[in-house]
């Protein structure tokens, strides 16, 4: 076995001597300024941290010389470090929270890149003396969890090799956008959000203030480009536009700013992500470009995307800055009252001689040392002279301790021993069986940090929204202008008030004014969507809203007010008896029938006067009794309509007037046979007789009842609400129902009293004192000259006055017919009875012959 062992060894050193006889040999010591370090504690449960502390400056290098970098500590390097080393102390002074286990830690730093990343990744992985992952060299330390306290960058890098063993990766940054695909990376468990975490709130901030007309700016850079890519799309989504969308070259000149500047010039609102740059320098480019403009210009508000506060004096290239926005996240306010976490620690200047043994570490195989220090005694952190204060950050502490929670509830059921079983030493943990306690929601409670979970299971944050505002000749000042709060956003009224009395009151952002309730937005074309014109709202709509970009039409009972920004119910109108025009119908009607009446009585007590035989008494009584049905059948149309009314209002009309027209057609008729009959010879005599005018008003007439039964019987009247004709109003009317059936009623009403005017006409001139003809034809001229008249009269208007129209004519030519047959006869009948005699009716007989 040992002489196989010899020969591994002698086989391995043959390339090795091969390459120290090469014609460029290649000198192996370390030109290192400053050796890689790395912090080590021993404990049962071990964990990993990886932090950016300090830079790595590449230098020129010699072919024959490896590889040489000079080490640049970061100013803020010893901050980052000596927080996590503190913070493990106090969670290793509570025996209780990891079952009597110690927790050990492995603190790396990658140097901000990725060489350093990986050869801090392969220390850790590797249990053994030299960095080779997957040996183990009886070694029973076993990294359980890795803490990712370094550039966001590196995260990505870290869950690559880190994954692939397993081992859980928390994060105590913001996420990368790439590392939130769990089917993809499903070991990293992110304790803070992911990038564009502010992004709900800065959308709902511009919502918020009105300010639709906003500029992007993001250095060309890929995260600038992803941030252009995700962030517009949603801008848009809620109606904002971004006129202004451009790129920033981190070396190069800013003069395409005047030009779009100058264009829109009521931009007052920059959203600006911040990489790598001061907001300072940004600011610098845009204070020459806007001092080239003409005319006043108006402070511009900046939002950038900052997860913390920054500070600035007094400048005067802050002129054109009203104030400068960001965020930061909200603490709980039970943090305070947390007994192991304190806000500062206290340690000696040279904290690594007093509580650390450091050596430097040169493996066999390797060009690079590393220098290791182990922590040989707990660090106090208790106040005493002549040591430095350390802030203790509340993000820090809240990580290492959910990590420290999750390895105390992964290791609890490994502790768990049958009945009388003898343990050897702590229980050996996988890293893979953290993975679930991690995910449990009920960890991000003992964050100090008011973190969540949302219901994506993605992890989210309230904000805080600081604005640092400039005054003039003052230094800024920070104002907590809100909050957001479970995605939703809460602005403090009292800053906003404090901003106006310091005359810094929010500028506007917007293409245009808002426009009014009562208004809607109208596109002008070759814009953006967020300018328009504001016109009003079309009829029967409404907006109630201001910059709404369609109006509401009101219920068909109700419409709009004369501004349009209200809908107020439509009164409900028919021909009602208190109306005036109604009382007037009411009234005329009434008088009619008395006249009717009045008339009546007349013929009766005089019906045996030759003047009232002459002209067919039976007749005219028929011809009397349905005018006064015609008058009184108006009064079927005034009044609320009702299903009964509907149903007797035109079929009693239609009807009663044709049997009135029916009765002249027969007393024409009668006339006319009357005259034929006087010439000798003539048989036409045989026809004359009651018989030939009853025959005449029942034929006539069952037609027409004959029509109204078939519309009765199809499609009947009914009452209907007309919510359309008038804007204001519900007319209650009939429905006729069957339009057709309504005017045949009125046509065949019509074809009567043509067929009664022609004969009429045509018998005026006969001879004979008793010719009614001549009075026939004017009545009929009346009648007809009304209906003529009502059908573009009745379809010209609406509402209540197509029935007052109606009404008016059935009343019209009711009296026609009333005055031109019978006041005459009524005048000789009661003024002149002189004229109303046998004798005289004879004379004047043979005078007309």
């Amino acid at each position: 076995m040992e002489l196989l062992l010899l020969l591994l060894m002698l086989l391995v050193s043959q390339p090795l001597s091969g390459k120290l006889r090469m014609k460029c040999p290649l000198n192996l010591d370390n030109q290192d300024g400053e050796k890689p370090w790395s912090y080590y504690r021993p404990g049962d449960l071990l964990i990993g941290i990886v932090i950016s502390a300090s830079k790595i400056a590449p230098a020129t290098l010699p072919f024959n010389m490896a590889p040489s970098s000079q080490i640049q500590p970061l100013p803020y390097g010893q901050l980052i470090l000596l927080p996590k080393i503190c913070n493990i102390e106090l969670l290793r002074e509570n025996p209780q929270l990891l079952n009597n286990l110690t927790l050990g830690y492995k603190i790396h730093d990658n140097y901000d890149n990725t060489v350093g990343t990986s050869d801090a990744l392969l220390d850790m992985l590797s249990t053994g003396e030299a960095n080779v992952p997957n040996y183990s060299c009886v070694s029973k330390e076993m990294l359980l969890a890795l803490v990712d306290a370094a550039e966001r960058d590196s995260s990505i890098q870290m869950s690559t090799l880190a994954g692939t063993y397993k081992v859980p990766q928390v994060s105590n940054n913001i996420a990368s956008e790439a590392l939130s695909d769990k089917s993809q990376i499903p070991f990293f468990h992110p304790m803070f959000p992911k990038e564009g975490f502010q992004y709900p709130a800065i959308v709902q901030i511009l919502l918020h203030f009105g300010w639709t007309l906003i500029g992007l700016f993001a250095p060309d850079t890929e995260k600038g480009e992803n941030f252009m890519r995700t962030f517009t799309p949603t801008l848009v989504k809620n109606r904002i536009c971004v006129v202004i969308s451009k790129h920033f070259s981190t070396t190069g000149h800013t003069a395409f700013l005047m030009d779009v500047l100058s264009q829109w010039r009521q931009v007052n609102v920059f959203v600006h992500l911040i990489e790598f740059d001061s907001p300072l320098d940004r600011i610098l480019a845009f204070h020459s470009a806007l001092e080239s403009l003409p005319g006043p210009i108006e402070g511009k508000v900046w939002i950038t995307t900052v997860a913390g506060t920054y500070f600035m004096s007094k400048d005067r290239y802050l002129r054109h800055v009203h104030s400068m926005w960001s965020f930061i996240f909200q603490g709980k306010k039970s943090w305070l009252n947390d007994n192991a976490f304190k806000r500062h620690f206290f340690v000696e200047p040279e904290f690594q001689a007093e509580y650390f043994h450091c050596s430097v570490s040169k493996q066999t195989f390797s060009v690079k040392g590393r220098r290791r220090c182990t922590q040989k005694a707990p660090m106090e952190i208790q106040k005493k002279k002549n040591r430095m204060t350390i802030p203790n950050p509340v993000i820090a502490y809240s990580v290492i301790k959910i990590v420290a929670h999750a390895l105390s509830a992964a290791s609890q059921p490994q502790r768990r021993r049958k009945k009388g079983e003898v343990r050897s030493g702590a229980p050996r943990l996988q890293p893979w069986k953290l993975h679930p306690f991690l995910k449990k929601r009920e960890l991000y409670n003992l964050s100090l940090m008011k973190v969540y979970l949302d219901h994506n299971g993605d992890v989210a944050a309230d904000l805080k929204i600081i604005s640092m505002v400039v005054l003039p000749k003052q230094d800024p000042i920070n104002k907590q202008l809100g909050s957001f709060e479970r995605q939703r956003l809460t602005i403090n009224q009292d800053a906003l008030s404090q901003l106006k009395l310091l005359n810094k009151s929010l500028p506007q952002s917007k293409c245009v004014e808002k426009c009014l309730p009562g208004f809607v937005k109208q596109a002008r074309e070759g814009e953006p969507f967020c300018c328009y014109n504001c016109v009003p709202c079309p009829e029967r709509t409404i907006s109630t809203q201001e910059d709404t970009t369609k109006c509401t039409k009101c219920p068909d009972d109700q419409y709009p007010t004369e501004n349009r920004v209200q809908c107020i119910r439509k009164r409900i109108t028919f021909l009602s008896y208190e109306e005036h025009l109604s009382i007037i119908l009411i009234s005329f009607a009434l008088l009619l029938f008395l006249i009717t009446g009045f008339v009546l009585i007349i013929f009766i007590k005089y019906f045996e006067t030759p003047i009232v035989k002459a002209n067919n008494r039976d007749l005219s009584y028929i011809l009397l009794v349905s005018l006064l049905l015609c008058f009184l059948s108006s009064l079927f149309f005034i009044g609320r309509p009702r299903k009964a009314t509907c149903l007797l209002r035109q079929t009693v009309f239609s009807i009663v007037f044709s049997v009135a027209v029916s009765s002249v057609l027969a007393k024409t008729i009668t006339v006319v046979l009357a005259f034929l009959a006087s010439k000798p010879g003539n048989k036409v005599r045989r026809w004359l007789g009651k018989s030939l005018a009853n025959s005449i008003i029942l034929s006539c007439s069952a037609v027409q009842v004959l029509i109204c039964a078939m519309w009765l019987g199809i499609s009947p009247p009914f009452p209907d609400s007309d919510l359309h004709s008038q804007p204001e109003e519900i007319i209650l009317q009939c429905n006729e129902s069957s339009v057709i059936m309504f005017y045949v009623v009125l046509g065949y009403m019509g074809f009567l009293a043509a067929i009664c005017f022609t004969m009429a006409f045509l018998a005026r001139n006969l001879p004979g004192a008793f010719n009614e003809a001549k009075l026939i034809t004017f009545s009929m001229l009346v009648f007809c000259s009304v209906w003529v008249s009502f059908l573009p009269t009745y379809l010209s208007t609406k509402g209540k006055y197509m029935v007052a129209v109606q009404v008016f004519s059935i009343l019209v030519s009711g009296a026609g017919l009333l005055s031109c047959i019978f006041f005459p006869k009524c005048y000789i009948i009661i003024l002149r009875p002189d004229l109303n005699t046998k004798e005289h009716l004879m004379a004047k007989a043979g005078e007309g012959l």
